[in-house]
């Protein structure tokens, strides 16, 4: 009896199994890069345009945050510094170091650079995806240090997002504020600890920072919501 299916029909079954084990892989790489970018996972370390060490500007120097973060506690969103920021000190400071070129070049109008005039294109670290609304000045303005999300910046020489930044982090800080907040002098203070408790309080029963946010919690009758239109507007 004559084969009743042409001969190149034998490889069929091999050529669908190929190509679904090509879509199958895809789809896995696909989930596995957008289901988890980088820009959202814990650890994400980019390389700057300038190499800056927060540890020697914050740690070492002093500087307060909202120097070049200065909108931080006025708006939702923080910002990065503009280039007038950084020229206010380096067009004194370390002005022969080769690290700091892109800045000389876009500020100094004696070089005569092309990128002259243009802003320095720092990357972005930590992202909240599009839907989620998140204000910063809600925040540090309420007793929430810029430690609680960033962690500890002042001793990072390159910044890196220590924490998830996912929802459930985020609820977990919003069921038990006590554990974040302090008083508002210490909020930009990322080296606050239960030593600098007993400057707020003669309370002998509050000893630890968590000890002292239930008593912030209370006195500024702090509720923060846990529902789905907290964040998603």
């Amino acid at each position: 009896m004559a084969n009743f299916f042409p001969r190149w029909t034998n490889l069929l079954p091999l050529k669908i199994a190929v190509c679904a084990g090509a879509v199958a892989g895809g789809a896995v790489l696909a989930f596995t890069y957008y289901a988890t970018p980088k820009t959202l996972v814990e650890g994400y370390q980019p390389s700057q345009p300038i190499p800056f060490s927060h540890k020697i500007h914050v740690d070492q120097l002093g500087l307060d945050c909202r120097y070049c973060h200065s909108f931080v506690d006025v708006s939702g969103t923080s910002n990065v510094p503009g280039n007038n920021t950084c020229w206010n000190c380096h067009q004194h400071v370390a002005k022969d170091s080769a690290k700091l070129q892109p800045l000389r070049d876009r500020m100094d109008p004696t070089l005569k650079s092309p990128d002259f005039g243009k802003p320095i294109e720092w990357v972005r670290i930590h992202k909240t995806p599009d839907y989620v609304y998140f204000n910063h000045s809600a925040h540090v303005n309420r007793g929430i240090s810029c430690q609680s999300c960033h962690g500890r910046v002042d001793q990072m020489e390159v910044v890196y997002q220590e924490n998830s930044l996912s929802m459930g982090w985020c609820l977990d800080c919003h069921r038990a504020p006590e554990k974040h907040l302090r008083p508002l002098e210490e909020v930009y203070n990322l080296k606050y600890s239960d030593a600098d408790v007993s400057k707020y309080t003669k309370d002998a029963g509050v000893k630890t920072t968590e000890d002292l946010g239930l008593k912030l919690k209370e006195h500024w009758q702090i509720v923060p919501k846990t529902s789905c239109a907290t964040c998603h507007h």
